[in-house]
Parts: structure tokens; sequence; C-alpha cells
């Protein structure tokens, strides 16, 4: 279950509340119980994993050089 940011529209309160994914009643305050809605979190962590993505930001090709020379 993931957790939701939540802001009061009465006071201004920023809370924390772990829900359902199918849960969309509303919330309330747990100082003073005004309804609130949901925010969306302001740091989001991505991480990129495997060869090449520190350096260049794309994952690297398995290219073989081959000699053009003709004989």
């Amino acid at each position: 279950m993931p957790i939701y940011e939540f802001k009061c529209s009465k006071c201004g309160h920023i809370f924390s509340e772990l829900r359902n994914f199918e849960d969309n009643s509303k919330a309330f305050c747990p100082k003073c119980n005004g309804e609130s809605y949901k925010i969306f979190s302001k740091s989001v962590g991505i991480s990129f994993r495997g060869q090449g993505f520190y350096i260049t930001d794309y994952k690297k090709k398995n290219i073989e050089v081959k000699d053009s020379k003709k004989e």
C-alpha cells in the first residue's frame, strides 16, 4: 500500500496516510478535522542501473568494429 500526502484546506497542515489503491474516501486533518486534498511529493527518486547510464545516460550498445579493408 502506498503512502499518500494530504494538505488540509482549512489549516494548511500536511500529513501522510497509508492507503489502499482503491480507497477514494475523503481524508480529514488530524489537527482540525478539516477536509484535506491529496498532494504530490516534491522529491522523486529514480535509479539508472546497468552499464553506461552514469557516463552517457544511455545504455551501451554492443557494437563490433569490422575492418573495412578488402584484399
